[in-house]
């Protein structure tokens, strides 16, 4: 690979697998009741070489990019922008009308080499091995955002985090690493409610239990005033609405898919704050990426894999079979 004008070439050391890899893979999104939202209709080209979370080291930068620390290693932010947007102006490139987002927009990790746009989203790695290094682009970034926007209760109120994945774990780390309440986790495999309560939980639940709600209230104090969705799924969207309390936030960050199954006089009644959280901003992951390399935070468990394993892996993920993250690794 050549660079051009701000570019720099990053040979990959890793690259995490996501489940949004997954959605590339099947070319789209559920959107329940029979209908299907196509990347093509979000104006992305398929196909394209996958993996946005990505740990790597300089091997070429282009002749507009500036001075690079080519003795570094270092993550990369995957989510960058059109850089003209109001999104973009406002450090918001996540939600860029006009995305460039790694593995996504253009071609990403899943390979020995990735084009960067610009050297601003390569982010000093320090000590971090690969392979811990490479999900905090996604997985740790992704949980740090949202648990930002629970933040008003986090530090005195236990949360519920649905799903016990490698957000579900990444994000009881980054809860341990800011001394905040430690979460119930709800999960309907028994290994990763197990993982959970390795890792800190205050309980792990299965949500298919006739008395799974009651087992809530009963391990937070009361209702939750804070629940933190890292599935998206119709099952786990109406657990979270049927489970909270009055004044509640309900933060939506998984993908799986589906409709939304709430009565809709249960928003006013119950005052509920439901929303949405997509990955994070440059500066969150500055921040994030400030934790890490000062080992504030505890690795989730990882298996690494080859690259031709990709396929192989992605089955794995689909199949619910990956504890934390599944890594992709080069040499």
């Amino acid at each position: 690979m050549v660079p051009q004008g701000t570019e720099v070439i990053i040979n990959v050391t890793a690259a995490g697998v996501c489940h949004t890899d997954l959605h590339i893979r099947e070319g789209g999104f559920d959107l329940g009741h029979g209908r299907r939202m196509n990347y093509a209709e979000r104006g992305v080209a398929l196909p394209k070489i996958a993996g946005h979370e990505v740990a790597g080291v300089v091997a070429a930068v282009g002749p507009d990019a500036g001075p690079v620390d080519m003795s570094k290693a270092y993550v990369v932010y995957p989510w960058g922008g059109c850089g003209t947007c109001d999104f973009c102006a406002a450090g918001e490139e996540q939600l860029c009308t006009q995305p460039q987002f790694l593995g996504i927009h253009r071609d990403g990790g899943y390979a020995t080499q990735v084009r960067v746009a610009h050297p601003r989203y390569l982010f000093d790695a320090g000590d971090l091995a690969p392979e811990i290094a490479a999900p905090l682009g996604c997985s740790g970034l992704t949980t740090y955002a949202a648990l930002k926007k629970i933040s008003s209760t986090s530090g005195t109120h236990t949360p519920v985090l649905i799903g016990g994945g490698g957000l579900g774990l990444m994000c009881l780390q980054l809860l341990k690493a800011q001394k905040l309440k430690m979460p119930v986790v709800v999960d309907l495999a028994r290994d990763k409610r197990e993982a959970a309560l390795a890792a800190g939980a205050v309980a792990a639940i299965d949500p298919t239990d006739a008395d799974a709600i009651e087992q809530v209230h009963r391990a937070c104090g009361g209702a939750p005033l804070a629940v933190i969705d890292f599935v998206g799924a119709e099952q786990t969207a109406e657990f979270a609405m049927n489970v909270v309390g009055k004044g509640a936030t309900i933060i939506v960050v998984g993908l799986f898919g589906g409709a939304t199954p709430w009565a809709i006089p249960m928003l006013p009644l119950k005052s509920v704050t439901v929303r949405g959280s997509y990955t994070g901003s440059l500066s969150e992951f500055g921040e994030l990426m400030e934790f890490a390399r000062n080992g504030a935070i505890t690795p989730i468990p990882t298996k690494s894999y080859l690259l031709t394993q990709a396929d192989e892996v992605l089955d794995l993920l689909e199949t619910g079979k990956v504890i934390g993250r599944a890594i992709l690794a080069n040499g």
